[in-house]
Formats: C-alpha cells, sequence, structure tokens
C-alpha cells in the first residue's frame, strides 16, 4: 500500500545517508522524500547517486524540511546537534502539530526525554529509533531498530522500519523515549569490548607467534557476525581509512556517555574505560579522520608494535 505520510529526513552523516536511501526506494512513498543536511551538497550527492534522482527533494534549511512534511526523521552527531535541530524545528513558520518527529541519533537518554517533552508541548508527536549497525547495514537496511514513545506514535513510524531501513525492531513501546538511546548507549558498550578484545587478542596472536591469520580462524568458527567483520578489518589494515565509518570522536562521545551513565548507578565499566584510553591514542596519531578499530592500532604501539599493520609484510 502507498505512504501517503510526506516523509522529511534532516542529516545525512554515514548512517543517514543509507537510512534516508532506503526510505526513498523502499518505503513507497506517495510524494518524493524531502531531505536536508547541514552541509547541502551532501543532500545533491545522495540525490545524484540514485537511480531515481525525482525520489527525493533537497531543501535548503530545516524548517523547509520540516513545514511540509507529516513525518520527520533526524539523524545526528551528538547531543548538541540534535538539541539545536529541534530548536530550529520547533520554531517553523505555521507550528508542528500533529506530526510525528523520529529521531534516530545515539545521545544521552536525558537529552531524548528533554527534546520528547518540547515536541509535544508545541502538538506534535515524538518517539526515539536509534539503530544497531554499521554504515554499510545501513546501506542494505539491515539495522535492528530501537523505538520507544508512545504506542500509537510508533505504529505511526512502523512502515519505515522493518523493511525499510531495518531487519527487525525491538519494540519498548509505552515507555519514555530515553529508554531507547539508554539501550542503544547500552549495547554499544559491547560494540566497544569487541573492538578492544579483538584489538588484544591480534596484537597478542602477532607477538606470540600465533599470528593474526591463525587467530581470525578461531574467530570465523567460534563468533561469526560483527567479530568476523571488524577482525578482518584489524588484519587487513582497514582500520586506517580516509572516511572512518565510526569516527573516533564519535566513539569517543558514546564511551564518555556510557561510562557516566553507569556511575550514575554504582556501576564501573573498565573495559569501556580501557577503550576510550586507547581512542585517545587513535585521536593523536590519527586525528579526527581516526576510526573505531584503530583501537587495534593503538594496542599495537603500546605492545611495541607499529600503530599502522599495513607496513609489516605477511
Amino acid at each position: 500500500m502507498q505512504q501517503q505520510q510526506r516523509v522529511s529526513w534532516i542529516g545525512l552523516g554515514n548512517m543517514g545517508r543509507g537510512m534516508a536511501r532506503n526510505i526513498s526506494q523502499k518505503a513507497n512513498l506517495s510524494q518524493s522524500l524531502i531531505i536536508q543536511n547541514r552541509t547541502t551538497q551532501r543532500a545533491h550527492d545522495l540525490a545524484a547517486s540514485l537511480d531515481n534522482p525525482g525520489s527525493v527533494q533537497v531543501v535548503e534549511s530545516v524548517q523547509d524540511a520540516v513545514e511540509p512534511a507529516d513525518v520527520v526523521f533526524t539523524s545526528l552527531g551528538d547531543d548538541a546537534s540534535v538539541k539545536d535541530i529541534y530548536e530550529s524545528a520547533l520554531q517553523t513558520p505555521g507550528g508542528v502539530n500533529g506530526k510525528l518527529f523520529v529521531e534516530t541519533s545515539t545521545v544521552l537518554p536525558e537529552t531524548t526525554n528533554e527534546i520528547c517533552e518540547k515536541v509535544l508541548a508545541a502538538g506534535a508527536e515524538f518517539i526515539a529509533s536509534p539503530v544497531f549497525g554499521a554504515p554499510a547495514m545501513a546501506d542494505s537496511g539491515s539495522l535492528i531498530v530501537v523505538a520507544s514513545g508512545a504506542s500509537n506514535s510508533i505504529d505511526r513510524a512502523l512502515p519505515f522500519f522493518t523493511g525499510v531501513i531495518g531487519r527487525s525492531v525491538i519494540d519498548l513501546r509505552d515507555h519514555a523515549p530515553g529508554h531507547a538511546t539508554l539501550m542503544k548507549i547500552t549495547g554499544n558498550t559491547f560494540i566497544l569490548s569487541m573492538v578492544e578484545t579483538l584489538a588484544e587478542g591480534h596484537a597478542w596472536a602477532e607477538k606470540s607467534g600465533l599470528g593474526s591469520n591463525m587467530l581470525h580462524k578461531f574467530i570465523e568458527e567460534m563468533m561469526p557476525g560483527p567479530f568476523v567483520a571488524y577482525s578482518n578489518r584489524m588484519r587487513h589494515g582497514d582500520y586506517l581509512r580516509e572516511e572512518p565509518l565510526f569516527a573516533v570522536d564519535l566513539a569517543r562521545k558514546d564511551a564518555g556517555h556510557a561510562i557516566r551513565l553507569a556511575e550514575s548507578v554504582g556501576v564501573d565499566l573498565k573495559i569501556a574505560k580501557v577503550a576510550d584510553e586507547h581512542l585517545m591514542v587513535v585521536k593523536e596519531v590519527v586525528g579526527p579522520k581516526g576510526d573505531l578499530p584503530a583501537i587495534y592500532g593503538a594496542v599495537r604501539k603500546e605492545s611495541g608494535l607499529e600503530f599502522d599493520n599495513r607496513r609489516m609484510d605477511g
């Protein structure tokens, strides 16, 4: 059935681009998807990359994206950006009464709930729907969506989730929207721990003479999926990229959120703290283009190996 709601997408970073692309191509929209990004050229680049460029409409401002829309998706990098975007959105001429805002960013639960209160006070609806998965999963529409908020609002957003941007939904309906971002930040500590474990394991394998390739065989047999993907990135030197998939500053933002949230309830996330220390080294060595799996380079460096394993033979 054709989707009659007019939809806008704000924020076209590594994750937002793939999700917006899939909504424009798979959601059976009756009208073009409105897309907006702080750097407008990125929106034009997305439009040009589509088989049907007319399936999206590029606009310049946040309010240009919000005003004609019934459903507005947002995908931003940090708490400050989310607050700025919603401050602008809620000043849209004509108001936002009846619109549904779907917030997919990874931010603090308190930020999510604060934005929700403002949106509801303005007469609109709001749900938080952060996602689990790498940019490749955003591109392929196989993300895991975590949705929290009022039940009727989640029902309104569901047609854009499974089979469009994601493969499944963790449904937290009728909980405060901040529950979804709490789940997302908690889940991201598992990813941090996985990358830290792989980095230490590969450095140990190289120094002990076992070798990264032999260790990788164990990982393939015992831990298929993300463990194998990150292991491959490490052993092939793909943790050093011109365009990071999970930029160091965003990874440190997520680690910091997790550490502080856990400490507030008396839990000490020791692995996350070690991973964050290694991310600090990544930032020092690589700069803002450092990537999450470059934790491996940091572990190599402190173990007496070259940060960059591409300089090594074999």
